[in-house]
């Protein structure tokens, strides 16, 4: 495809153009020439929208699309054109399905659903099988046929031993294991941030201890073993603190965190509006401050949707009843562009969750492949219902004011465009 990009701006810190304005013309889906101001050679697509800003696209590494075993909730087809529309060029689809995507046939039958289309999909394998934490699932094999990593999606592995056999194995092929920061003897039967006003409510709790226990018991296997470890999602102050202090020891650790933990506190909860039951819990303003702070020094990795859509059957309930989860590709650059500068946010959204999983680098470049996210920083808007793409609905973001509109993305020689 032909393209011209006219006056946009280019976020990317590793290109000689970051920050500035500039045509890009891109031709046969590579950037054939960045500049001030270039005629339209004729046949070009010309594109002109208000306040354009121009990225490498972005990678959402948490992704949950039900299919197979729950296309009520989404379908993989369904569920990357919705990532296109977020801005979003490549996902990490989660082992959230039945079957689990814990053997090489599951991982296998992700990547040819999703061949044919725009958006890339990379696969994160079930850590055991069956995700019950009992014993490794196949990894090299499932690392052959196309995972990138290795992880039992909101299930912890309670087996320290499994833990350290599961790191010691995956270096054996460079592999990823990723480890859900909850202790499930801790957290018990709970679905909320232990507080008083939570308390008050009625509401059985997730202490912060129950994932601060988890975390520094990862990092104490991870220096015994060496390895490569990804923790997903964390939500604590003191979670944040331990990382940091993990990295400055050199452990190859690396960790996420959630749109909706850097905006959402736990002060929702007084609703009993089950779209803000997530896992792990919404926490407290000072954690909510902490995990911000901690995506600006760099001890943070990942700004992740952690998109997990439910059907309505599952979550219009009682608040106790309601399966965990909230849809979040679509508000997530806006809201991480809401609490961060958009710098910032980006590079969460793109260089950085690309460099974790190893996947190949993005360059805004002259004689690069075309691989970008279009998006206005600046535009303010209140979610709604009309915003969610998803086929489930429920997002923890309906009513909250939000910065930031996505325009579409460019990528495999394929412009997408919101209407």
């Amino acid at each position: 495809m032909n393209l011209l990009l006219k006056s946009a701006r280019i976020i990317d810190k590793k290109s000689a153009y970051h920050l500035q304005i500039k045509d890009i013309l891109i031709e046969k889906g590579s950037i054939q020439k960045i500049a001030n101001n270039i005629p339209n050679p004729g046949n070009f697509r010309e594109i002109q929208l208000e306040n354009l800003h121009v990225s490498t696209g972005w990678f959402d590494s948490s992704v949950s699309l039900g299919e197979p075993g729950f296309e009520e909730r989404e379908t993989i087809s369904h569920g990357l054109e919705v990532a296109a529309k977020s801005g979003i060029t490549a996902v990490a689809v989660n082992s959230n399905t039945h079957p689990l995507t814990d053997h090489k046939a599951a991982v296998e039958f992700l990547i040819q659903k999703a061949a044919t289309q725009p958006v890339a999909l990379y696969p994160i394998a079930s850590l055991t099988r069956n995700s019950d934490g009992k014993e490794l699932a196949e990894l090299y094999d499932m690392s052959r046929s196309g995972a990138i990593a290795f992880g039992d999606y909101n299930r912890p592995v309670a087996n320290s031993n499994l833990m350290k056999i599961a790191l010691l194995y995956a270096q054996n092929f460079d592999g990823l294991v990723m480890s859900f920061p909850q202790d499930n003897n801790i957290s018990s039967l709970g679905f909320v941030n232990e507080s008083a006003n939570n308390t008050r409510l009625g509401l059985k709790s997730v202490p912060a201890l129950a994932e601060e226990l988890q975390i520094t018991r990862d990092l104490f296997i991870l220096e015994y073993t060496g390895g490569k470890l990804h923790i997903p999602t964390i939500s604590t102050a003191k979670s944040v603190k331990l990382i940091k202090e993990a990295k400055k020891k050199g452990l190859g650790v690396t960790c996420s965190v959630s749109a909706h933990h850097l905006l959402l506190t736990d002060a929702e909860l007084d609703s009993f509006d089950a779209n803000y039951k997530v896992l792990p819990p919404l926490r407290s303003k000072k954690d909510v401050n902490a995990l911000r702070k901690g995506v600006k020094d760099g001890t943070i990795d990942i700004i992740t949707s952690d998109h997990n859509p439910i059907d309505i059957e599952n979550k219009k309930l009682e608040f106790e009843r309601a399966a965990f989860g909230t849809t979040g590709m679509e508000s997530l650059f806006a809201a991480a562009n809401s609490v961060l500068d958009t710098e910032t946010a980006v590079e969460h959204l793109s260089a950085l969750p690309r460099a974790v999983f190893r996947l190949p680098e993005l360059r805004i470049a002259e004689g690069e492949k075309a691989n970008l996210s279009l998006f206005n920083p600046e535009t303010t808007f209140t979610f709604s219902e009309t915003d969610i793409l998803s086929t489930s609905k429920n997002s923890a973001f309906t009513g909250k004011k939000l910065k930031g509109k996505v325009y579409g993305i460019f990528t495999d020689n394929q412009l997408i465009l919101n209407e």
